[in-house]
């Protein structure tokens, strides 16, 4: 004897499945307009190339990045300008990695015909992230110091054709030297690649954007002249506050979201190490040292 539950669910099942494929068939027949359409989206085609959604507006329509390499001291400048009263310079926040799920099949029909795709659904994800942050500091200007977003700048211009921008450059053979104390059992050769791999992606958003470049060397000898330029930059009065950033609370300093020294603890500015003379650099990053102004470690 046949269990009516189960011809219930099969029936269910069944109905679902056309609802669903009526749902993603335009009306009208194959090549009909959708409703709403308006003649501004044409159906895709098997040979239509990716779509590409229009870009939605932002609640922070000139971010500012803070694009270097790792262990460049970014989190030290970051700290100065968080202590400044118009300027929220939370820690690394990594937006990048916030992505967006689309989680049934019919789900990217469905933002199509609001204009959307997973890329301006994640943009706006990231945009509100930054909305909120100043929103809870009560300040105006945002910075986002995380050292990844150098390797994915054009996908940042994308999302915030106004975004602002400064670039913070340390000597290559410095940065090896921080990332072989860091690690345990340092692969030398490894360190080498990533170090080549930020210095190349920050050349070219330094050719491509419009930014200020400031180097490690000078922030730490020259404080205040440093920060006065970034505030000129950035369209700030500089602030002798920003100094003493240890005397402010900027939150906690634990991996993944900066640095965690000792140093940077401190709450004071201390000289920055000198590159070593005897750790050398594969050729093309020498090179690139060279266009920086580093002529020699």
């Amino acid at each position: 004897m046949r269990d009516p539950r189960v011809h219930t669910v099969r029936k269910g099942l069944r109905r679902r499945g056309r609802l669903i494929a009526e749902a993603l068939r335009p009306p009208g027949g194959p090549g009909a307009a959708a409703p709403g359409d308006r003649g501004r989206r044409p159906q895709p085609g098997p040979q239509e190339p990716y779509w590409v959604a229009p870009r939605a507006t932002r609640l922070v329509d000139s971010p500012v990045f803070l694009l270097s390499p790792v262990r460049s001291g970014s989190t030290l400048l970051r700290v100065l300008l968080n202590s400044h009263s118009r300027i929220r310079a939370p820690h690394e926040m990594h937006l990048r990695t916030v992505h967006v799920r689309m989680g049934r099949d019919f789900t990217p029909a469905a933002m199509r015909e609001l204009d959307l795709d997973r890329d301006e659904l994640e943009h706006l994800l990231w945009d509100r992230i930054l909305h909120l942050e100043l929103e809870r500091s009560g300040k105006d200007v945002i910075v986002d110091k995380t050292p990844p977003n150098t390797l994915v700048w054009p996908r940042l211009r994308r999302c915030w054709p106004e975004a602002r921008y400064l670039f913070l450059l340390r000597h290559p053979a410095a940065v090896v030297t921080s990332l072989v104390n860091r690690r345990k059992d340092p692969d030398r050769e490894q360190i080498h690649a990533e170090v080549l791999r930020y210095a190349e992606r920050l050349e070219e958003a330094r050719r491509e954007l419009d930014g200020l470049t400031v180097t490690y060397e000078d922030l730490t000898a020259e404080p205040e002249r440093v920060t006065r330029d970034v505030c000129r930059h950035l369209g700030v009065p500089w602030e002798a506050g920003m100094l003493e950033y240890g005397a402010q609370d900027h939150g906690s300093f634990r991996p993944h979201i900066g640095d965690w020294s000792s140093k940077i603890k401190s709450g004071r500015i201390q000289p920055a190490r000198k590159a070593e003379a005897q750790e050398p650099l594969p050729p093309r990053l020498a090179e690139l040292a060279a266009a920086w102004g580093y002529r020699d470690g």
